[in-house]
C-alpha cells in the first residue's frame, strides 16, 4: 500500500501530529518525561495560552509533547514535512538526496541535510537480537566503497591500494535482515568480532573462498563456501549471492543518489539502507508500513546538529 503525497499527514501539521502520537503511544499518552502512563494523571492543555498537543503531567509536573525525548525535539521544521521526508527516505528504494528534500520541502539544504541525518538516526537499530540460529543460513562478506579521508599509499598509476578505501563488513540472514558496518580494517580479528558478536553459533555460515572466515567459521555448526576466483558462484543452496544483491543497491545508491559522503557519515548511510533491506516488500512491508515503522525508532535518539559530526567505526 502506498500513500499519496497530498495525504492529510503530509500537509497538514495537526494531522501530522496525531498520526505520530498513535504511532508512538499507541496505547495512552506516556509522559515523555517521567514515563507516567497513568490517563488520569495527564491531562491535554487547551485554550490560547497553548498550542495543540501540549500534555501536562500531575506525576512530575511537567509540559511535554510528543515530539520530547525525539529525533523532531525543538525542531521547528513543521511535523508534516517531517513526515513526509520520513516517507520520502523510506520509500526510495536507493535512497533520495538532500538536494531533492530541499526542493520537494521548501526547505534550506542545510536543513535538509540535518533532516536526513536525523532519520538515518531513528533508522538505527542499536539492540538487535542474533541473527540466523538452528538450520538458519547467514550470509557472511566485506565490500569498499570510495576513499578513505586520508589516502597513505596508491599505485603507480595513482589508484588507491585496498587499505586505502573505506572497508564495509555486511551478514545477512538468508530471507531475513541484514546488518552492515564501517570498519578502520576488514581483518580476521575485527570481522570475527562481528561476525560472533551478531550472529548466533547454531547457524550455517556461507562466505566466499576468503580466508579472513577460515577460523571463525569453525565456531558455527556449519562453514560453506563458494569459490569466486575459480569462476564458482552457486553450488546447490551455498552461494552469496544475498550478500552481494544487497551491496549492489547499496553501491548504487550511494553512486547514483547521494555521490559524495564523508566517512564520518558512512555508519548513517549503512543504517539507512539496512532499515529499507530488513523492511521490504518482499517481506510483506508496505510504503507505509515502513515509514510508521520508522517513526517507532524516533525514541530516545536526541541528535543534535553538532552531534552529526561524530563517527562510529566498528
Amino acid at each position: 500500500m502506498a500513500a499519496a503525497l497530498d495525504s492529510p499527514i503530509f500537509t497538514d501539521a495537526d494531522k501530522a501530529r496525531e498520526h505520530l502520537e498513535a504511532q508512538r503511544w499507541p496505547n495512552g499518552v506516556v509522559c515523555a518525561q517521567c514515563g507516567n502512563a497513568d490517563p488520569e494523571k495527564i491531562h491535554s492543555l487547551k485554550g490560547k495560552a497553548h498550542r495543540p498537543g501540549v500534555y501536562q503531567c500531575a506525576e512530575c509536573r511537567g509540559q511535554f509533547t510528543v515530539t520530547v525525548g525525539t529525533v523532531f525535539e525543538r525542531s521547528k521544521i513543521p511535523l508534516n514535512k517531517w513526515l513526509l521526508a520520513v516517507h520520502l527516505m523510506t520509500s526510495s528504494k536507493k535512497g533520495i538526496s538532500t538536494h531533492q528534500i530541499h526542493r520537494m520541502l521548501n526547505v534550506t539544504y542545510k536543513t535538509a541535510w540535518f533532516m536526513c541525518h536525523r532519520i538515518r538516526e531513528a533508522m538505527r537499530d542499536d539492540n538487535p537480537p542474533p541473527m540466523g540460529g538452528d538450520g538458519h543460513i547467514v550470509e557472511a562478506d566485506e565490500t569498499y566503497f570510495g576513499d578513505k579521508e586520508v589516502v597513505a599509499q596508491r599505485t603507480k598509476r595513482g589508484k588507491t591500494r585496498i587499505g586505502g578505501k573505506r572497508a564495509v563488513v555486511a551478514l545477512v540472514e538468508r530471507g531475513g535482515s541484514v546488518r552492515s558496518f564501517h570498519v578502520k580494517s576488514a581483518d580476521a580479528t575485527t570481522i570475527r568480532e562481528i561476525v560472533v558478536t551478531n550472529v548466533h553459533r547454531t547457524s550455517v555460515l556461507h562466505t566466499d573462498e576468503s580466508k579472513l572466515y577460515t577460523k571463525t567459521g569453525a565456531e558455527f555448526d556449519g562453514h560453506e563456501t563458494v569459490r569466486h576466483t575459480a569462476g564458482e558462484y552457486v553450488r546447490g543452496i551455498v552461494h552469496t549471492n544475498t550478500i552481494e544483491g544487497f551491496f549492489s543497491v547499496f553501491k548504487r545508491g550511494m553512486k547514483g543518489i547521494y555521490q559524495h559522503c564523508a566517512e564520518k557519515h558512512l555508519f548513517r548511510y549503512l543504517a539507512e539502507f539496512d532499515f529499507r533491506y530488513n523492511n521490504r516488500t518482499k517481506l510483506g512491508v508496505s510504503d507505509v508500513m515502513r515509514r510508521d515503522n520508522a517513526l517507532k525508532g524516533i525514541e530516545g535518539k536526541r541528535l543534535t546538529y553538532r552531534r552529526v559530526g561524530s563517527a562510529a567505526l566498528a
